[in-house]
């Protein structure tokens, strides 16, 4: 029996409770902890890296294309060597797929989060990182959607790989913006004006709305970003930061714009 007065024992046991923690932690397979990891979806299985096919995209040996989730390619003059930098990593190494659906893409790819087999080292993260792509805005979980762009601010701020020049494009540039129609761009600019056209917002970044680079957004995208405190019509004036698809505004001769679909593709930048 214990000497220890009155809820001495209860206290005991309290204060064993962080170190029994500690040891279980110390315990666990490793697999539930992994579970517990960011972008951590259901295993698709496994295989090795047979070739590199783009800077996103690669085959197993298996003959499965696998399409990197998460991450878009960057229009930049850095493309091969974001191609041999996906090469570093996975070439003929033995890699893990994860995803929340495995359904192919219209190209036949299965797309994945991708970790070296056998260690928690996420391919997307390390590409990110390194300054080799840019983070996509379709990632519906938020740990794996901070842990990515995270890692992509971090190489921006540095100055790395693909941020070390041209891969933002001026929003007064809109000659070269519509350049790279069909490819995923970031444009940074300030919203000279917001107006309404029937189902559609308009945020223009040029005086001369057919020509300039405008941000488009439809109907049913409204309420999603004012539930996430985005009152479209308080980005005039504002320098903000946009990324999508590049396609040319309706009609002839027109410039170009980009469709939001996710609150994601929206940053602010300053008040003014």
């Amino acid at each position: 029996m214990s000497n220890l007065p009155g809820d001495a024992d209860s206290l005991l046991a309290h204060r064993a409770l962080p170190m029994l923690a500690v040891i279980a932690l110390a315990i666990a397979p490793v697999s539930s902890l992994r579970a517990a990891a960011p972008c951590a979806f259901a295993d698709q299985g496994e295989g090795r890296v047979a070739e590199v096919v783009d800077n996103s995209s690669f085959r197993l040996d298996d003959g499965r294309e696998i399409k990197l989730a998460g991450i878009e390619t960057a229009i930049s003059d850095a493309r091969q060597s974001a191609r041999d930098a996906l090469a570093a990593l996975i070439q003929n190494r033995d890699v893990t797929l994860r995803s929340d659906d495995d359904t192919p893409d219209r190209y036949g790819r299965q797309r994945a989060f991708v970790t070296l087999t056998g260690s928690d080292t996420l391919v997307q993260r390390e590409l990110l990182a390194q300054g080799d792509a840019l983070a996509a805005t379709d990632v519906a979980d938020s740990d794996c959607a901070h842990l990515l762009t995270a890692a992509e601010t971090d190489a921006r701020v540095a100055h790395r790989g693909i941020w070390g020049g041209g891969v933002i494009k001026n929003a007064e540039s809109p000659d070269d913006i519509l350049s790279g129609i069909g490819r995923f761009t970031v444009v940074e600019g300030k919203v000279l004006s917001v107006r309404q056209a029937g189902a559609i917002t308009y945020l223009n970044f040029g005086h001369n709305w057919t020509r300039g680079f405008a941000v488009t957004i439809s109907r049913r995208i409204l309420p999603v970003l004012e539930a996430a405190g985005f009152a479209v019509k308080s980005f005039e004036n504002r320098r903000i930061r946009v990324r999508g698809w590049v396609a040319a505004q309706r009609g002839t001769n027109s410039g170009p714009r980009i469709d939001v679909l996710q609150v994601a593709q929206i940053e602010i930048l300053n008040s003014n």
